[in-house]
């Protein structure tokens, strides 16, 4: 790793592992066959207190830094396990602890930090706007003390498995503002009491892998003024902070990941004999492993580098985003390279590849595609004329 540990980062990763091998390679067969959210394995996150190390301690939380929760699902991914079920949790708070309101933070952080709410869901992308996100439709006008939220949201994820949404509308259509990332709003949304009431429904979309997800349909969805986060009309910047957090927490997952990759194929080459020899005496083996190793290495650093800037306050658009293109890439190397090094026994359950195989390609296209992550670093840090 590319980064000199502190004592406490280092206890940190200890404890971490120890958790993880509590999930081995049978349970999340068993959760991915079944198709089932890991309640066992969140629920072990919680109470251990590593979903909520960035909530400061007077909150409740860790008190950590963006690094301590890098390392935390970094961890996890290397020891086998999928963060995916809770990994918005960290994230999702970068929001309301950089753009919230004192009474906002007292009155959801604590309860966050002791298990008692889960923030887990994110509603920002529509069918129709896709990747644009200025050209959402979802709309809230304003009545009174409350806002009447409608429109639809899609790939809204553990929406089964959250107290909390935070959601991203429109307060001024598009049509209407000169600067089209104005007009967009950020509100926190009591999501299980909106299911309940009939004005969030929830439809799941089965996908490739064990990544429970949803579209969503938003009808007369009152949201009182209180649960505005930030200014009106000033969600967008709100959102793209979280974003930044999101963008370093995935790609240490996808370093994570890829580790795992490189762990077990080592492991294997090194044991599997074919025509008198350990497989991993042929270069053939060796290369596509250390390629892979090296680019996870060189995406480490980037995001170390995202994480730096990220904990001083600033918003390192090209870091974060660097580092997401870099981690997903290496990620798909190191997949590759682990598969071939099995070979057949790759594509069998029982070893685990197949499903982490699986897992693996979904980071080049989600959060964000790497295509548009190409065209922002082409236009922002370029100055390339924009393609969009």
């Amino acid at each position: 790793m590319s980064l000199e540990l502190t004592d406490d980062q280092r206890a940190l990763q200890e404890a971490v592992t120890e958790l993880a091998r509590q999930f081995g390679q049978d349970y999340w067969t068993k959760v991915d066959t079944e198709g089932r959210y890991p309640d066992e394995f969140v629920q072990a996150l919680t109470d251990g207190g590593w979903l909520a190390v960035l909530i400061p301690e007077e909150y409740g939380g860790g008190g950590g830094t963006v690094t301590d929760a890098a390392l935390i699902l970094e961890t996890l991914e290397r020891n086998g396990c999928a963060t995916s079920a809770a990994h918005a949790q960290m994230y999702t708070m970068g929001t309301i602890l950089r753009h919230g309101s004192e009474e906002q933070k007292k009155r959801y952080l604590p309860d966050i930090a002791a298990g008692k709410l889960r923030m887990q869901s994110f509603g920002v992308t529509e069918p129709d706007a896709g990747t644009d996100t200025t050209r959402i439709r979802t709309f809230a006008t304003r009545d009174g003390d409350e806002y009447v939220v409608n429109g639809n949201k899609i790939w809204t994820s553990r929406v089964q498995h959250s107290d909390l949404l935070l959601l991203l509308v429109r307060t001024t259509r598009y049509e209407d503002v000169q600067k089209k990332t104005d007009g967009m709003t950020v509100l926190l949304v009591d999501l299980q009491q909106a299911i309940a009431d009939g004005q969030i429904e929830a439809r799941p979309i089965r996908t490739m892998v064990n990544h429970e997800t949803n579209e969503l349909s938003i009808s007369g969805l009152r949201v009182p003024v209180t649960n505005r986060i930030g200014e009106e009309g000033k969600g967008f910047r709100y959102i793209l902070s979280g974003m930044n957090a999101e963008r370093i927490l995935v790609s240490s997952e996808y370093i994570g990941a890829g580790l795992y990759f490189i762990d077990r194929a080592v492991e294997y080459a090194r044991e599997r004999e074919v025509f008198g020899r350990p497989i991993g005496q042929n270069q053939g083996i060796q290369f596509p492993l250390a390629t892979a190793y090296t680019e996870l290495q060189a995406a480490s650093l980037m995001r170390w580098s995202a994480a730096r800037l990220f904990a001083e306050g600033k918003q390192p658009a090209f870091e974060v985003n660097a580092a997401k293109l870099l981690a997903s890439k290496a990620l798909w190397v190191a997949a590759n390279a682990a598969m071939d090094t099995f070979g057949g026994y790759g594509v069998a359950e029982e070893f685990g590849i197949e499903r982490r195989f699986r897992e693996a390609r979904l980071p080049m296209v989600a959060p964000i595609s790497n295509n548009i992550v190409l065209a922002g670093i082409a236009h922002g840090t370029l100055g390339l004329p924009k393609s969009y």
